[in-house]
């Protein structure tokens, strides 16, 4: 099973960009999503952001990962 994260784009460089959550960054690929822009949520799999998701969706994914967190 693949698991997609949503993740906020807090930098952008080129094809590259930087993914933030929980002080935690990471650097990501951006050439699957069409015009990223600083402060959008992508779904990131595998070092890849491969779409971009509104505020919304995100809080309510990362929600229901915290939870299956607590359970686990």
């Amino acid at each position: 099973m693949c698991l997609a994260v949503p993740l906020k784009l807090v930098e952008i460089e080129g094809y590259e960009g930087i993914v933030e959550m929980g002080g935690i960054k990471r650097r990501v690929n951006l050439s699957l999503v069409e015009n990223p822009q600083r402060g959008d949520f992508v779904l990131v799999h595998a070092g890849f952001a491969i779409a971009v998701i509104n505020r919304e969706e995100a809080e309510k994914t990362l929600s229901l990962i915290r939870e299956m967190e607590q359970h686990s």
